[in-house]
C-alpha cells in the first residue's frame, strides 16, 4: 500500500479500531455488531471499486482474521462462574 489510503480503507480502519476496543473491554455483543458493520462496509467498497491497488486483498485478509477471532465470541456461549 502506498502512503495515502483510500477513503474506504480509512473508514475500515476506524471500524476495526472500534472492534478492537470492544474486544479489549470484553464488550462481546458490541464487537460482533462492529464486525458486521466492517463486513458491510468492505463489501460496499468492493462493489464500488473504491480500493486502491492491494487494499482489497489486504483488508479481505484482515477481515478473515477477525472472523476467526470472533467465532464463538459471544456472551451466549459464556459459562456462569458458579458452574
Amino acid at each position: 500500500m502506498g502512503l495515502f489510503k483510500s477513503k474506504s480503507a480509512a473508514e475500515l480502519d476506524r471500524i476495526m479500531l472500534r472492534v478492537d476496543m470492544n474486544m479489549s473491554n470484553n464488550y462481546k455483543d458490541a464487537a460482533q455488531l462492529n464486525f458486521k458493520e466492517l463486513e458491510d462496509a468492505f463489501l460496499a467498497a468492493k462493489e464500488k471499486g473504491a480500493f486502491k491497488k492491494g487494499e482489497e486483498e489486504s483488508y479481505g485478509a484482515r477481515i478473515e482474521e477477525y472472523r476467526l477471532k470472533l467465532k464463538g465470541y459471544t456472551h451466549k456461549d459464556q459459562q456462569p462462574y458458579w458452574h
